[in-house]
């Protein structure tokens, strides 16, 4: 079932596959690696992009060297033109990193399987059935807006300089700071609401659902989402930390997350897709790339339902530990 929803996606990519064997091996074990760790972190919020620099370059998937075709002419990410007089030859980084992000499909099939009954009350919103539905796609598109905006504007500028391990370090770190605050600020908001105090932002658990946020609330979850756009700082992070500061309970500040990051990735890989995915499968062919959504897609599935559980129990503290401890060994390792 899962894949119903990863094959459409595919389709606009696929048909430009060429009929020639790929130019460059791709493993099933990396394909695999690659899928389990765009799972795990999609979600979590520990940042997919970061784990995903670090597993490539584990992988030894970065080489910058311009690659050729079997018959040796040589493979182009962006053909020469009066733009670009030079063009952009294609290298196997290149290609893994749009790899990285169409396995996305996958963690976008998870939320469908899990959040269907939500994205169908928003469908039927948009066609004027179900008020609700209709207040939550709301929400939602308001949200997406300001990282969509900043990142077409900045999408070329953050791929040249902040794919990198020394940006994921740095923001592991001030993510995991911000979590830290995050979760502070809504331990003490609680309590004093449970004293009879009155907060400056009132949080009410038990009433205020992700189809009752303001504009103004869904506007300031998508300026954090912005913050996603720097490797290493989790789109899930800023988005379920900006729910918190809009007075959502864990769950239900995941749970917008969760909704947000459908049409958040849904975006990015279908333009991903369209503006690098044939060159990808010049270099990898679309077989393992399907394997890869394969996989993201079951162990995002397993991840959203640990998240949603863990939360509500024990809050963020525990992830932020988790990405200054991995800051910490990435450092030791390519730094020192």
């Amino acid at each position: 079932m899962l894949l119903v929803f990863v094959l459409p996606l595919f389709a606009a990519v696929a048909f430009a596959q060429p009929a020639a064997p790929p130019a460059a091996e791709l493993r099933a074990a990396d394909a695999v690696i690659l899928g389990v760790v765009e799972g795990v972190s999609e979600f979590l919020p520990i940042s997919s992009t970061g784990h995903l620099i670090i597993a490539t370059r584990f992988l030894h998937l970065e080489s910058e060297q311009p690659l050729r075709s079997r018959d040796g002419q040589p493979l182009w990410y962006r053909r020469p033109s009066p733009q670009h007089p030079a063009g952009e030859p294609l290298t196997l980084k290149l290609a893994a990193d749009t790899f990285n992000v169409l396995i996305q499909f996958g963690a976008i099939a998870a939320v469908a399987l899990l959040y269907w009954p939500q994205l169908l009350a928003m469908l039927r919103g948009l066609l004027g059935f179900d008020p609700a539905g209709r207040r939550l796609l709301g929400s939602v598109m308001i949200a997406f807006l300001p990282a969509a905006i900043v990142g077409l504007l900045t999408h070329d500028w953050i791929e040249a300089h902040l794919f990198s391990v020394g940006t994921v370090i740095a923001a592991l770190i001030v993510g995991a700071l911000l979590m830290f605050w995050a979760e502070a600020w809504r331990r003490r908001h609680l309590a004093a609401a449970a004293m009879g105090t009155s907060p400056p932002l009132r949080i009410s658990p038990e009433h205020l659902g992700v189809t009752e946020l303001s504009h103004s609330a869904s506007a300031g979850i998508g300026a954090l989402q912005c913050l996603a756009l720097w490797p290493g700082m989790s789109r899930s992070m800023t988005t379920i930390v900006g729910g918190y500061f809009a007075g959502l309970e864990p769950k239900r500040a995941a749970e917008f997350s969760f909704l947000l990051g459908f049409v958040t990735l849904s975006a990015a890989s279908t333009y991903k897709g369209y503006k690098s995915g044939s060159a990808m499968l010049q270099v990898f062919g679309l077989p393992h790339v399907l394997l890869g959504a394969a996989v993201a897609a079951v162990t995002a599935a397993i991840c959203v339902r640990f998240l949603v559980g863990w939360l509500t129990r024990h809050g963020l503290a525990v992830f932020a530990w988790y990405r200054i401890g991995l800051a910490v060994v990435l450092a030791a390792v390519f730094y020192l």
